[in-house]
């Protein structure tokens, strides 16, 4: 009896190092992903041109919107002197001209929308090259995980600074290696 009481210690012992060392083994890190965003220089040229190209589809939008706008206030007013098929018609212009305008923003703002593509065009080879630059950290601080913490996304709820490796991953994207 004692013999049992002392290999099931010994195996009760065993199974709970395992997790242990299986843990100590793992080295876990984080980023911040916006940060790396927001200080690397051709991420920020890319925002610039993506504003660039979102600057003249909203201008057109505001136009159009104060144009139906002004006719939908004309016909407001016009509307007591219409005859019914004069009202239908103008009634028709106006649900064309919106229909229009909701086109636009959906074939240029929409989310396969011209600047939608556009800017996933810009992102795209960023996106690796930082996923890139992160790996590469990584596997040189020998972490086997590493997190992305944002403002935006709260997936890791904290982080020891400690293993925060976003200014090393700048780092490693600025020097371009």
């Amino acid at each position: 009896m004692k013999t049992r009481m002392f290999l099931l210690t010994i195996a009760l012992s065993a199974l709970m190092l395992v997790p242990a060392a299986f843990a100590q083994q793992q080295k876990i890190g984080y980023v911040n992903s916006t940060k790396i965003f927001q200080e690397l220089p051709a991420a920020q040229d890319a925002q610039r041109r993506i504003d660039a190209l979102g600057k003249p589809i909203q201008d057109s939008l505001e136009t159009m919107q104060r144009e139906l706008q002004a006719r939908y206030e004309d016909y407001q007013k016009r509307e007591a002197l219409l005859n019914e098929a004069a009202k239908k018609a103008e009634q028709q212009k106006l649900i064309d001209l919106e229909r229009r305008m909701n086109e636009y923003r959906q074939l240029k703002l929409g989310n396969d929308g011209e600047l939608a593509r556009e800017t996933e065009k810009l992102l795209a080879p960023l996106r690796d090259r930082i996923r890139g630059a992160i790996t590469t950290v990584a596997k040189e601080e020998k972490y086997s995980f590493v997190f992305d913490k944002t403002e935006s996304i709260q997936i890791l709820l904290y982080g020891d600074p400690a293993h925060d490796i976003t200014f090393k991953v700048i780092d490693r994207l600025k020097r371009g290696k």
